[in-house]
């Protein structure tokens, strides 16, 4: 995992103002979140059975999860790679898996090895940076 060092981290925005552009740049409300906490996840890279996610965790400060006026503070955003074998299954998924669309398979690794963490970590804060820059609505 990479800590990142962006505008984002200690910012608070409303769930109805945040949740459009995270979707408009391909990020998802992780599916394990809580009614007080959760992230927004984004592929950054995928290649074969490695993917290099960014996510944005943040704490529900008032409201609930998913309504458009829930508070949300960020915490700080962060890089980590998931490596799922791509190989042949034998199970009812065998296509799926073994195109890597298996959104079911567990992964080999949860926290990968990074390599080139310099170039990943560029990638993380520029992205965040072109979400986040420049909106009013995030503020401390």
């Amino acid at each position: 995992m990479l800590k990142l060092d962006t505008v984002l981290q200690g910012k608070q925005a409303r769930y109805g103002e945040i949740e459009p552009i995270m979707s408009e740049h391909g990020f998802t409300l992780s599916g394990n979140w809580e009614y007080e906490e959760g992230m927004f996840d984004g592929i950054l890279n995928r290649e074969g059975g490695e993917t290099v996610y960014l996510r944005m965790p943040f704490d529900v400060i008032s409201g609930t999860l998913e309504h458009p006026d829930t508070l949300l503070a960020f915490g700080q955003p962060f890089v980590i790679k998931h490596v799922v074998n791509v190989g042949l299954d034998h199970d009812e998924s065998a296509l799926l898996a073994s195109t890597g669309f298996d959104q079911f398979q567990k992964p080999l690794a949860k926290d990968a090895h990074i390599e080139k963490k310099t170039k990943w970590e560029i990638r993380g804060e520029e992205k965040v940076a072109e979400m986040f820059g420049d909106h009013e609505f995030i503020h401390s």
